[in-house]
């Protein structure tokens, strides 16, 4: 299979091909935990997840690493305000991070790494840095000489001219150049550790880079993802660092997802439309929230409204029914329903491989299911070909991480279907309606 994904370093659809036969490793920036995860921090939760998934469908061994950032000027002030430590703040942020991941569908990160277990290795990076003359030290704070590094700009498109020209005016007027970024930060205020140039803390941008040379021995991974938003400045600093470190660029492939909008606005605290995950899957359910994101293709902005999301609603209801129905027909003609084949797959496989079309890959979901629902109707249906058709949305509910169910028959169910069928036609109706009513409120009809 040809797949193509389009690289955000290139800006262009390039081939996929690995650095390891047969193995991919994946990095995609995660959450500062300071606060519950708002619904944009969902999209490439669910993007990546899917990216591993099927990268692992069609014959990949996947390693995903997506950290948490568990120290940061917003976790202090955070921690502050509730009266709790920064790694208390930042346990309970990651736990409901994590609770949010799973209800939407998402499976956990393969590693899941804290900055704060990696603090000697970030404060021996930064060392490395100053040593070899890519970095320097001012006052105990250490900073990252952005003129070391010729093309950088390379990811995002920034230019060093036109960023001096509109940089701020800053307190620190030491800085050799008002473009250098903050490596190390010497502070009395929360959490800090012990350096070279005095307790500190790092600055945002290295963590990734030491987090991926400690987890990655080759010092260079197969994908490196996150939002749209960290192209410039973290994902234009890692490459940076990494260039003055070892010569490479963190990645061969960049991917950025596009962001969420909320009734066709941009989400924002100024706009006070910013929706906590929580919420929107509390009210509407994990599959349906994933269903809007995959919607569009992950370059492109998702747009949550009440049409978008009735119409998720509609769709995995008929999702549901169908799939339900399928089980219930395939099992009470004692067919067993692990021993399908998927069919019709391909396309759908084909969609995906072509950078992530999730939509066009909808599109041989609903495909598949009206073939399904075909043979569920049918008074001459093909128990073979029924069988195949649900393992296939079976596949293809799994590579899209929608978690629609069945059930399956035990024999107290099979034996009470059994009696709902012989009262059904003994015309035993009370009985019947009394095993009917039962058998729905179990999810069975």
């Amino acid at each position: 299979m040809n797949i193509k994904f389009y690289n955000s370093l290139s800006n262009s659809l390039e081939d996929f091909h690995t650095l390891e036969k047969g193995k991919v490793s994946i990095y995609v920036c995660g959450p500062t935990v300071y606060n519950y995860p708002h619904i944009g921090n969902m999209r490439p939760v669910v993007i990546f997840d899917i990216l591993r998934r099927f990268l692992t469908y069609v014959g990949y061994d996947v390693t995903y690493v997506s950290n948490y950032t568990d120290v940061d000027d917003k976790i202090i002030k955070a921690a502050k305000q509730e009266g709790k430590s920064e790694k208390e703040l930042a346990d309970y942020y990651i736990a409901e991070f994590e609770k949010s991941v799973a209800e939407i569908g998402s499976i956990s990160p393969t590693i899941k790494p804290r900055v704060t277990e990696y603090m000697d290795e970030i404060i021996a990076y930064i060392d490395n840095l100053v040593k070899i003359g890519a970095a320097y030290e001012i006052n105990g704070d250490v900073y990252f000489r952005v003129n070391k590094i010729k093309d950088y700009g390379i990811l995002s498109g920034v230019n060093i001219e036109d960023l001096k020209v509109g940089a701020r005016v800053e307190e620190n007027s030491l800085k050799e150049s008002p473009v250098d970024f903050a490596l190390w930060k010497r502070t009395d205020e929360g959490i800090k550790w012990p350096s070279p140039w005095g307790e500190g803390r790092p600055g945002w941008h290295t963590e990734c880079c030491v987090m991926i040379d400690a987890i990655f021995p080759n010092h260079l991974i197969d994908i490196h993802g996150g939002g749209y938003d960290l192209k410039f400045p973290h994902h234009e600093n890692e490459i940076a660092q990494s260039e003055a470190t070892h010569q490479n660029k963190i990645a061969r492939y960049w991917m950025h997802n596009a962001f969420i909008n909320i009734e066709n606005e941009k989400m924002s605290k100024s706009l006070g439309n910013v929706i906590y995950a929580k919420e929107v899957i509390a009210r509407y359910g994990g599959p349906v929230t994933r269903l809007v994101i995959l919607n569009a293709h992950y370059r492109q902005t998702v747009n949550f409204t009440d049409e978008t999301i009735k119409e998720a609603q509609q769709i995995i209801q008929r999702l549901q029914s169908a799939y339900k129905q399928a089980a219930l027909k395939l099992q009470t003609n004692k067919i067993d329903i692990n021993e399908g084949q998927p069919l019709f797959i391909d396309k759908f496989l084909e969609a995906l491989a072509d950078d992530l079309k999730t939509a066009n890959a909808l599109s041989e979901v609903y495909d598949v299911l009206r073939r399904l629902n075909l043979q569920i109707r049918s008074r001459e249906t093909d128990f073979n070909l029924l069988n195949n058709l649900f393992k296939t949305l079976t596949d293809m509910f799994y590579i899209l991480g929608l978690d629609i169910s069945y059930v399956v028959f035990d024999s107290e169910i099979s034996l009470l279907y059994e009696q709902y069928l012989i009262s059904k036609k003994n015309k035993d109706f009370a009985k019947s309606d009394e095993i009917r009513d039962f058998l729905i409120e179990k999810g069975i009809m």
